[in-house]
Protein backbone atom coordinates (compact mmCIF):
# COMPACT_ATOMS: atom_id res chain seq x y z
CA UNK A 1 0.00 0.00 0.00
CA UNK A 2 1.56 3.27 -1.12
CA UNK A 3 0.98 6.89 -0.10
CA UNK A 4 0.59 9.91 -2.34
CA UNK A 5 2.85 12.92 -1.81
CA UNK A 6 -0.11 14.64 -0.17
CA UNK A 7 -0.57 11.77 2.28
CA UNK A 8 3.14 11.70 3.13
CA UNK A 9 2.99 15.37 4.00
CA UNK A 10 -0.34 15.02 5.82
CA UNK A 11 0.81 12.13 8.03
CA UNK A 12 4.40 13.34 8.52
CA UNK A 13 4.11 13.49 12.32
CA UNK A 14 2.91 9.89 12.37
CA UNK A 15 5.55 8.65 9.97
CA UNK A 16 8.37 9.78 12.27
CA UNK A 17 6.84 8.17 15.34
CA UNK A 18 8.84 5.08 16.26
CA UNK A 19 5.70 3.22 17.37
CA UNK A 20 3.80 3.95 14.13
CA UNK A 21 5.98 4.90 11.18
CA UNK A 22 5.11 3.77 7.68
CA UNK A 23 3.82 0.30 8.70
CA UNK A 24 1.48 1.78 11.32
CA UNK A 25 0.14 4.37 8.91
CA UNK A 26 -0.50 1.66 6.34
CA UNK A 27 -2.51 -0.26 8.94
CA UNK A 28 -4.58 2.85 9.62
CA UNK A 29 -5.22 3.34 5.91
CA UNK A 30 -6.31 -0.28 5.52
CA UNK A 31 -8.57 -0.25 8.59
CA UNK A 32 -12.34 0.08 8.76
CA UNK A 33 -14.09 1.42 11.88
CA UNK A 34 -17.76 1.58 12.81
CA UNK A 35 -18.74 4.45 15.11
CA UNK A 36 -22.15 3.97 16.71
CA UNK A 37 -23.44 7.37 17.72
CA UNK A 38 -22.34 10.52 15.89
CA UNK A 39 -22.97 12.75 18.91
CA UNK A 40 -20.83 13.98 21.80
CA UNK A 41 -18.37 11.08 21.77
CA UNK A 42 -18.64 10.07 18.13
CA UNK A 43 -17.89 13.63 17.00
CA UNK A 44 -14.35 13.99 18.41
CA UNK A 45 -13.57 10.31 17.91
CA UNK A 46 -14.49 10.43 14.22
CA UNK A 47 -12.62 13.71 13.66
CA UNK A 48 -9.40 12.32 15.10
CA UNK A 49 -9.71 8.98 13.31
CA UNK A 50 -10.33 10.70 9.99
CA UNK A 51 -7.41 13.06 10.61
CA UNK A 52 -5.24 10.05 11.51
CA UNK A 53 -5.98 8.44 8.16
CA UNK A 54 -8.27 5.54 9.06
CA UNK A 55 -9.27 4.37 5.59
CA UNK A 56 -12.97 3.64 6.12
CA UNK A 57 -15.27 5.16 8.73
CA UNK A 58 -18.91 4.08 9.05
CA UNK A 59 -21.18 6.30 11.13
CA UNK A 60 -24.46 5.01 12.58
CA UNK A 61 -26.97 7.42 14.14
CA UNK A 62 -30.72 7.94 13.63
CA UNK A 63 -30.87 11.55 14.82
CA UNK A 64 -30.84 14.98 13.21
CA UNK A 65 -28.69 17.90 14.33
CA UNK A 66 -30.37 19.99 17.01
CA UNK A 67 -29.22 23.34 18.34
CA UNK A 68 -28.69 21.83 21.80
CA UNK A 69 -26.06 19.53 20.26
CA UNK A 70 -23.77 22.41 19.35
CA UNK A 71 -22.60 22.94 22.95
CA UNK A 72 -20.48 19.77 22.75
CA UNK A 73 -20.82 18.03 19.37
CA UNK A 74 -18.05 19.99 17.68
CA UNK A 75 -18.35 18.26 14.33
CA UNK A 76 -21.56 20.22 13.60
CA UNK A 77 -22.26 23.89 12.88
CA UNK A 78 -25.33 26.14 12.84
CA UNK A 79 -25.85 25.43 9.13
CA UNK A 80 -26.26 21.71 9.91
CA UNK A 81 -29.42 22.16 12.00
CA UNK A 82 -32.12 19.73 10.88
CA UNK A 83 -29.76 17.57 8.80
CA UNK A 84 -29.20 13.89 9.59
CA UNK A 85 -26.17 13.72 11.85
CA UNK A 86 -24.47 11.07 9.73
CA UNK A 87 -24.74 13.22 6.60
CA UNK A 88 -23.46 16.38 8.25
CA UNK A 89 -20.65 14.49 9.97
CA UNK A 90 -19.64 12.72 6.76
CA UNK A 91 -19.35 16.04 4.94
CA UNK A 92 -17.12 17.42 7.71
CA UNK A 93 -14.88 14.34 7.72
CA UNK A 94 -14.52 14.41 3.92
CA UNK A 95 -13.55 18.08 4.13
CA UNK A 96 -11.00 17.27 6.83
CA UNK A 97 -9.40 14.37 4.95
CA UNK A 98 -10.42 13.53 1.36
CA UNK A 99 -8.33 10.34 1.51
CA UNK A 100 -10.82 8.74 3.93
CA UNK A 101 -13.99 6.96 2.83
CA UNK A 102 -16.96 7.83 5.04
CA UNK A 103 -20.44 6.32 4.92
CA UNK A 104 -23.45 6.82 7.15
CA UNK A 105 -26.35 4.70 8.38
CA UNK A 106 -29.30 6.90 9.36
CA UNK A 107 -31.55 4.43 11.15
CA UNK A 108 -32.26 2.53 14.34
CA UNK A 109 -29.44 0.27 15.53
CA UNK A 110 -31.15 -3.11 15.96
CA UNK A 111 -29.94 -6.72 15.93
CA UNK A 112 -30.13 -7.26 12.16
CA UNK A 113 -28.55 -3.89 11.46
CA UNK A 114 -25.88 -4.51 14.08
CA UNK A 115 -24.83 -7.82 12.52
CA UNK A 116 -24.56 -6.32 9.05
CA UNK A 117 -22.58 -3.26 10.14
CA UNK A 118 -20.33 -4.93 12.71
CA UNK A 119 -19.43 -7.92 10.55
CA UNK A 120 -18.00 -5.70 7.82
CA UNK A 121 -15.51 -3.66 9.90
CA UNK A 122 -12.32 -4.24 11.84
CA UNK A 123 -13.17 -2.29 14.98
CA UNK A 124 -16.25 -0.80 16.66
CA UNK A 125 -16.61 2.35 18.78
CA UNK A 126 -19.78 2.89 20.81
CA UNK A 127 -20.54 6.34 22.19
CA UNK A 128 -24.31 6.14 22.56
CA UNK A 129 -26.26 6.99 25.72
CA UNK A 130 -28.85 4.23 25.29
CA UNK A 131 -28.18 1.01 27.20
CA UNK A 132 -30.33 -1.02 24.83
CA UNK A 133 -28.16 0.09 21.91
CA UNK A 134 -24.98 -0.50 23.91
CA UNK A 135 -26.09 -4.06 24.67
CA UNK A 136 -26.97 -4.64 21.02
CA UNK A 137 -23.58 -3.36 19.85
CA UNK A 138 -21.76 -5.48 22.41
CA UNK A 139 -23.63 -8.65 21.47
CA UNK A 140 -22.86 -8.14 17.78
CA UNK A 141 -19.18 -7.56 18.57
CA UNK A 142 -18.97 -10.78 20.58
CA UNK A 143 -20.80 -12.75 17.87
CA UNK A 144 -18.46 -11.55 15.16
CA UNK A 145 -15.25 -11.47 17.18
CA UNK A 146 -14.78 -7.69 16.95
CA UNK A 147 -13.12 -5.54 19.58
CA UNK A 148 -15.33 -2.84 21.11
CA UNK A 149 -14.14 0.53 22.37
CA UNK A 150 -16.89 1.84 24.65
CA UNK A 151 -17.25 5.35 26.05
CA UNK A 152 -19.79 7.01 28.32
CA UNK A 153 -20.26 10.47 29.82
CA UNK A 154 -22.56 12.34 32.18
CA UNK A 155 -22.36 15.51 34.23
CA UNK A 156 -18.58 15.87 34.89
CA UNK A 157 -17.52 12.22 34.65
CA UNK A 158 -16.59 9.96 31.75
CA UNK A 159 -15.25 6.50 31.15
CA UNK A 160 -13.69 4.49 28.36
CA UNK A 161 -12.91 0.78 28.10
CA UNK A 162 -11.90 -1.85 25.56
CA UNK A 163 -13.82 -5.13 25.43
CA UNK A 164 -13.16 -8.31 23.50
CA UNK A 165 -14.58 -11.81 23.62
CA UNK A 166 -14.30 -11.86 27.41
CA UNK A 167 -14.80 -9.75 29.39
CA UNK A 168 -17.42 -8.04 27.27
CA UNK A 169 -19.41 -4.92 28.06
CA UNK A 170 -22.22 -6.95 29.69
CA UNK A 171 -19.68 -8.28 32.22
CA UNK A 172 -19.33 -4.67 33.36
CA UNK A 173 -23.04 -3.78 33.08
CA UNK A 174 -25.14 -6.97 33.42
CA UNK A 175 -28.50 -5.18 33.34
CA UNK A 176 -29.81 -1.75 32.48
CA UNK A 177 -29.36 0.28 35.69
CA UNK A 178 -32.73 1.25 37.19
CA UNK A 179 -31.39 4.76 37.82
CA UNK A 180 -29.73 5.15 34.41
CA UNK A 181 -29.15 8.79 33.54
CA UNK A 182 -28.85 10.56 30.21
CA UNK A 183 -27.17 13.83 29.31
CA UNK A 184 -30.60 15.22 28.42
CA UNK A 185 -31.76 14.64 31.99
CA UNK A 186 -28.64 15.47 34.04
CA UNK A 187 -26.52 17.57 31.68
CA UNK A 188 -22.88 17.33 30.65
CA UNK A 189 -20.09 19.88 30.60
CA UNK A 190 -19.30 20.67 26.97
CA UNK A 191 -15.58 19.83 26.95
CA UNK A 192 -15.99 16.39 28.59
CA UNK A 193 -17.06 14.56 25.40
CA UNK A 194 -13.92 15.91 23.74
CA UNK A 195 -11.76 14.34 26.43
CA UNK A 196 -13.45 10.93 26.38
CA UNK A 197 -14.02 10.85 22.61
CA UNK A 198 -10.34 11.62 22.05
CA UNK A 199 -9.41 8.80 24.42
CA UNK A 200 -11.62 6.46 22.39
CA UNK A 201 -9.84 7.52 19.21
CA UNK A 202 -6.48 6.96 20.91
CA UNK A 203 -7.46 3.44 21.93
CA UNK A 204 -8.65 2.74 18.38
CA UNK A 205 -5.35 3.94 16.90
CA UNK A 206 -3.39 1.76 19.35
CA UNK A 207 -5.52 -1.28 18.59
CA UNK A 208 -5.22 -0.83 14.82
CA UNK A 209 -1.47 -0.23 14.79
CA UNK A 210 -0.44 -2.47 17.68
CA UNK A 211 1.20 0.45 19.51
CA UNK A 212 1.34 0.45 23.30
CA UNK A 213 -1.07 -1.28 25.64
CA UNK A 214 -4.80 -0.81 25.02
CA UNK A 215 -7.36 -0.65 27.82
CA UNK A 216 -8.26 -4.30 27.20
CA UNK A 217 -10.27 -5.62 30.13
CA UNK A 218 -9.85 -2.30 31.90
CA UNK A 219 -11.99 0.78 32.46
CA UNK A 220 -10.51 4.27 32.69
CA UNK A 221 -12.66 6.66 34.72
CA UNK A 222 -12.14 10.42 34.45
CA UNK A 223 -13.45 12.89 37.04
CA UNK A 224 -13.26 16.33 35.46
CA UNK A 225 -14.20 18.23 38.62
CA UNK A 226 -11.36 16.67 40.61
CA UNK A 227 -9.01 16.45 37.59
CA UNK A 228 -8.36 12.80 38.47
CA UNK A 229 -8.32 9.50 36.60
CA UNK A 230 -8.31 5.94 37.83
CA UNK A 231 -8.24 2.63 36.02
CA UNK A 232 -10.01 -0.49 37.24
CA UNK A 233 -9.90 -4.05 35.94
CA UNK A 234 -13.03 -5.63 34.49
CA UNK A 235 -13.28 -9.35 35.16
CA UNK A 236 -15.08 -11.80 32.92
CA UNK A 237 -18.40 -12.90 34.39
CA UNK A 238 -18.98 -16.69 34.05
CA UNK A 239 -22.70 -15.99 34.20
CA UNK A 240 -22.67 -13.26 31.57
CA UNK A 241 -25.60 -13.77 29.17
CA UNK A 242 -23.39 -12.76 26.22
CA UNK A 243 -19.90 -14.16 26.79
CA UNK A 244 -20.41 -16.46 29.79
CA UNK A 245 -18.46 -19.68 29.91
CA UNK A 246 -14.79 -20.34 29.26
CA UNK A 247 -13.09 -18.05 26.72
CA UNK A 248 -12.46 -19.45 23.26
CA UNK A 249 -8.94 -20.94 22.94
Amino acid sequence: MTFTDDEIERYARHLVLRELGGPGQQKLKAASVLIVGAGGLGAPASLYLAAAGVGTIILADPDEVDRSNLQRQVIFAEDDLGRPKVDAAADRLHALNPHVFVAGFNGAFEAATADELVEGVDLVLDGTDDFGVRFCVNEACVRHGKTLVSGAIGRWTGQVGVFGRQPCYRCLVPEIPPDAETCVAVGVVGALPGVIGSMMAMEAIKLITGAGEPLAGRLLIYDALAAETRTVKVAGDPGCPVCGGPPSP
